[in-house]
Parts: C-alpha cells; structure tokens; sequence
C-alpha cells in the first residue's frame, strides 16, 4: 500500500514514518501523496485519537528532494504551481487535522523538512538534530514553509533563520519555540509514547479537536471577530457529549477514562 512510508495503530495511536533513507527523508510527489493517504486514513480511524510523525534513518527530512526539483524546472508555470499547492495541502492538512500530531524528530530536519516538523502540533527532538531553511543558499525560497514558521516563532526569530539559512541545534529550537521537548536518543521514544498516551487517556476527542481548530482561526482575526467566535465555541461545547460526561464524572468523583 505505502513505498516511501510506513502506517501502523497501536493504542489509538497512528505511527506515520517516512521511509527514504536512503534519500535523507527528501520529498518527491510520492512521498507527498503517501502522507495525505495516511493522514486522511487516521482522520477518518475512529480508533485513532493521536498521531506520531517520525522518521526511518539517520535524518529526520532534508526537505525537497532537489534531483525531483531539478526535474520541474522543464514544467510550465501552471504546472509548477500546482505542484507547490501539493506540498501546501500536506502542510495545511497536518496544520488543521482534526486530530493531535505530534513530530518525533530524531535526526536533522531542514529546509521544508523543517516545515513538516513546524506544522506539527507538538515537537519532541534529540539534541543532536539539528532545524533550518537552507532554500536561500541554493536560490531557492521558503515560501509556503514560512507561513507556518511566522505563526509559530514570531517574526524576529523567522526572519534570521529563513534570510540566513543558518541551522540551529535542538536547545535554541526549544528556546525559539520550535520544538516543545528535547529529549535523549535513548529515552525519546518512550517519552512521546507517554505524552501521546497521556492524550489518550486523560483528554476528550472532541475538546482536543475543537480547541485545535480555534489555535488554527482565532490568530488570524479581529480581537472582537475573535472573542465572538470563542463564545459561539463556548457555547457549542457545552452541548457536547464529552461536555456533559466530563461534568458529570466530576461533580460525581467518578475517574473518567477517554
């Protein structure tokens, strides 16, 4: 079914791996494809409440896949248009997936690798990796990466990192809010197990999806814009089934398992 990914479920949790090692992780049309497959499959899995990128091999994603890209220079502008707009639908489709994705980087993830990390909902890195967008120092630019990247760290720490295409290590990722935890090569598997399952157990579905779909709009509007749509959510989620179940288990001291 995948060639350049692999797809498992265990405990609700959906295991995406990118399986080109031998090409550092790099994108290429197929690779694009696969992960929307998957990502699509995990969204419609009413088992799976969380998801886990990572990586097969020593890089977690050295982005595009340049002999791929040198291939679409003979392509006319539409066409290379559209085929950017590939690449976005993966990256808006992780940023708005209704479930938690959360990124296990274990080797350097650079250029729009770096991109498939930042759109992740939450960011678990070895000290060793190392996250950058190098485009500018090939002639390139990171164009729909650096969308994300202005959300996320604030354009101080984007400008410096998308205009010199400097790598910075896993600490200051941490520092400039690009990764959540840092965590050791022995101890990071286990340690996003725990945090995913942690979601599993103690958190609602439909509050974890609502709330991810408010961090996704709310930026983008108006204060007052904004604060009426928070009432409207406020008042939706009230009517919940996992609302009114959540409230119940506590006013009844029952110990609640999502």
């Amino acid at each position: 079914m995948y060639h350049n990914i692999t797809y498992t479920v265990t405990n609700r949790v959906a295991y995406i791996s990118l399986n080109r090692p031998e090409k550092r992780n790099a994108f290429n049309a197929s690779l694009v494809a696969e992960l929307k497959q998957a990502f699509s499959a995990a969204a419609n899995d009413v088992v799976v409440k969380v998801i886990v990128l990572r990586a097969n091999g020593k890089v977690f994603s050295a982005g595009a896949d340049l002999s791929y890209l040198q291939t679409l220079q003979n392509n006319s502008y539409e066409e290379n248009v559209a085929d950017s707009k590939d690449l976005m639908g993966l990256f808006v489709q992780i940023y708005e997936h209704p479930k938690v994705v959360i990124a296990q980087v274990e080797g350097h993830a650079i250029a729009g690798g770096c991109g498939l990390s930042t759109v992740c909902d939450i960011v678990f890195s070895v000290p060793k990796a190392k996250f950058g967008y190098t485009e500018v120092k090939i002639g390139f630019i990171p164009a729909i990466v650096m969308v994300f990247l202005l959300r996320k760290i604030g354009e101080t720490h984007a400008k410096h990192l998308l205009l010199s295409g400097s790598l910075i290590d896993a600490v200051q990722a941490q520092t400039w809010g690009l990764v959540n935890f840092v965590v050791e090569p022995n101890l990071i598997a286990e340690a996003v197990t725990k945090y995913a399952q942690k979601l599993c157990m103690q958190t609602s579905a439909q509050s974890l999806r609502m709330t991810k779909h408010m961090i996704g709009k709310v930026q983008s509007m108006p204060l007052l814009e904004a604060l009426n749509y928070a009432a409207e959510m406020n008042a939706q989620a009230r009517a919940t089934s996992d609302c009114k179940r959540g409230i119940h288990a506590f006013l009844n001291k029952e110990k609640l398992q999502w």
